[in-house]
């Protein structure tokens, strides 16, 4: 196996990592909370696994977002849309600071605005999201991706602080979100994630 990181399906893990284990006998297989590792004489694979139920996902860039509840695997409020964050500009002076005031004004506003749809989708109560009894309550876990400066911000924002300390997923190689790609993230951060750990014992 090539040094990376593998996503593979919950689901067709047990049987995948059977496998892995069978064609190098004598491996040692430990495990350690949420991680699985098998060693072996040259080689190491660490498995990390990420089972909630309940997932919150944020994925922001500039081109747009999506904002989403998960149960079981299934995606039960989902909010995305389209907002222009304008690019940098190689112009000096003067209109280097306008083009620049103009992007923070920008982002201030999308940020702003995933900050209230994660609130609603993720944090808040029955009467405020109007989801009904799946759509609301503090999820067990996070996957967010995208931008991390801008779901940083959207996480640092007072009304989402109980989400700080959740388990988290984080894919930064994300393209511009919408429905399908929050779909797909949501099977990438539920996935087991498979880490080759190089040279064992």
């Amino acid at each position: 196996m090539s040094i990376g990181r593998h996503e593979i399906a919950a689901e067709q893990f047990p049987a995948w990592w059977a496998r892995q284990v069978a064609a190098h006998p004598g491996a040692v297989v430990s495990l350690d909370g949420d991680t699985v590792t098998a060693r072996w004489q040259g080689g190491a694979l660490s498995a990390v696994s990420f089972t909630h139920e309940t997932i919150g996902l944020v994925l922001i860039r500039r081109g747009g977002y999506a904002v989403g509840r998960a149960v079981a695997g299934r995606l039960t409020a989902v909010k995305a849309g389209r907002r222009h964050v304008q690019s940098r500009t190689a112009a000096g002076g003067w209109s280097q600071q306008r083009f620049a005031r103009r992007r923070e004004g920008q982002a201030a506003v999308l940020v702003d605005a995933v900050t209230a749809h994660a609130y609603r989708l993720i944090c808040a109560s029955p009467a405020e999201s109007g989801l009904g009894g799946e759509g609301h309550g503090i999820p067990q876990a996070l996957i967010v991706g995208g931008d991390r400066t801008l779901w940083t911000a959207v996480l640092d924002a007072p009304a989402l602080s109980p989400l700080a300390a959740l388990p988290r997923r984080e894919l930064p190689d994300l393209p511009d979100p919408d429905a399908a790609v929050l779909k797909r993230a949501l099977w990438r951060g539920r996935a087991v994630w498979v880490i080759d750990g190089g040279p064992g014992e």
